[in-house]
């Protein structure tokens, strides 16, 4: 178990926040560029589609955030959306979660943010520690998802940076 004063408890969450934020934006961009006539791709039958893939990132980020705030996990079925997860629904649920959880998030106290969290029997940690872990689960199966895209029939957007496909619409944009 890792333990952590208020201050650095407060320090580390007003240090993530802007990356949780940041995160969340490149991760709504992938997600909407996943083609809607192909979102059930898998390139290996035991694999998650890219709809499927979608959805555990918005509903993973959901139980963090939402563990991190009220203080204790919730691992029951997060509900689908209404019409099922197709990239409209998943967008749409992503922004609405996102945006309570967040404004949650940014009212935590130092004391919220200070206690220790078990997490499965397999962590305890501090509450804010969760949301560097929520971010590196998010990269790691947005890399899973952004992957797919060409496959797909899509394009990648920009990550960190311009990826080829961004740069040659920029490219595009700039002669026409």
């Amino acid at each position: 178990m890792i333990s952590m004063t208020l201050e650095q408890a407060a320090f580390l969450l007003q240090y993530n926040l802007p990356s949780v934020k940041n995160e969340y934006r490149t991760t709504s961009g992938i997600i909407a560029a996943i083609p809607a006539s192909n979102a059930d791709y898998r390139p290996d039958p035991q694999a998650r589609s890219a709809a499927e893939i979608a959805w555990h990132i918005a509903a993973a980020e959901h139980r963090f955030y939402g563990g991190i705030v009220s203080g204790a996990f919730d691992f029951n079925a997060i509900p689908r959306p209404e019409g099922g997860i197709t990239r409209e629904n998943i967008l749409k649920w992503y922004a609405d979660s996102f945006a309570k959880n967040f404004d949650s998030l940014t009212r935590l106290t130092p004391d919220q943010a200070a206690k220790i969290m078990d997490f499965r029997g397999m962590f305890e940690l501090p509450a804010v520690a969760y949301l560097d872990f929520s971010i590196k689960h998010t990269v790691h199966h947005r890399g899973q998802l952004s992957t797919y895209l060409r496959a797909m029939g899509g394009k990648v957007p920009a990550i960190y940076g311009e990826s080829y496909d961004s740069a040659e619409a920029k490219k595009v944009a700039k002669a026409g």
